[in-house]
């Protein structure tokens, strides 16, 4: 209602300047001191009732006062000219022209409404740049070093989130044979246990059957390391039993010393201390 009220006003005032002006035309004697006067109560009043105008940002504070002002500027300066115009018919036609120009200009484009949008503008975009959140800088986050390219394919492939054996790390392998393979892993979290890992997820991986895995514990350590077997288990290899020496030192003495006895049975002694 209040945009209306003032529209009304704005073309009310556009009416009486240039009924003002007009008449200054036809009484340029009497008309453009007083006129000047009342125009410029009228720029005064304008921008003191309109707070939008002169509360805008400092940015375009002055444009919107300008632009409100242009009118009542237009005013007082064709009242001047009225004033100091020489007499005669051509002068008259002129100044008539200018009027036209200026009552036409001025509803057309309407410089009151134009201020207030201009510093309602300026309101909008300030309040949209202090509620806009600051966006946070970007940080590209490091790649991971892996400590060798076996690490890197377990992490990629066996440790992911929801994978075979997710939050683990590839610390150490040795292959122990062309069919079997030994793992250690470590947790990733540094304290923690080895998760659980999928026999069934690691059979599908290395193509071995299920039973050919084994997981354990890493031998003198805790859990947070375990140890896994892929493949055919290595048999440790049976130690050879050595030739009684007891048997050939006496065949070396029996030969020399008393030929053809043979050694039976052999004990050791432990002698007192007292007796060597």
């Amino acid at each position: 209602m209040l945009s209306n009220v003032r529209d009304k006003a704005g073309r009310t005032a556009t009416l009486a300047g240039s009924t003002l002006l007009t008449w200054g035309l036809l009484a340029p004697d009497v008309i453009p001191g007083p006129g000047l006067l009342a125009t410029t109560a009228a720029a005064g009043i304008g921008l003191a009732t309109n707070s939008r105008v002169r509360r805008a940002p400092n940015g375009v504070r002055g444009t919107a006062i300008a632009l409100y002002a242009a009118p009542h500027a237009g005013v007082a300066g064709l009242l001047v000219c009225e004033l100091l115009a020489p007499a005669g018919a051509m002068s008259h036609l002129v100044q008539a022209g200018l009027i036209a120009l200026w009552s036409g200009a001025t509803w057309w484009i309407r410089p009151g409404l134009l201020a207030r949008e201009v510093a309602e503008e300026a309101v909008t975009q300030e309040v949209a740049e202090v509620s806009e959140p600051e966006e946070e800088a970007v940080v590209d986050e490091p790649d991971p070093v892996y400590a060798s390219p076996e690490a890197q394919w377990w992490a990629e492939e066996i440790a992911t989130d929801g994978g075979i054996a997710p939050h683990t790390v590839l610390l150490a392998f040795r292959k122990l044979t062309p069919e079997c393979l030994a793992l250690i892993i470590g947790a990733a979290q540094r304290g923690m246990p080895v998760p659980e890992m999928s026999k069934a997820g690691l059979s599908a991986k290395f193509d071995v059957p299920e039973e050919l895995i084994e997981t354990g514990p890493v031998p003198g350590r805790g859990a947070n390391v375990a140890l896994v077997i892929v493949g055919h288990r290595p048999q440790l290899a049976e130690p050879e039993v050595d030739v009684d020496r007891d048997e050939e030192t006496w065949a070396e003495i029996a030969e020399v010393a008393i030929p053809g006895v043979t050694l039976v049975e052999a004990n050791t002694y432990e002698l007192r201390r007292e007796l060597i």
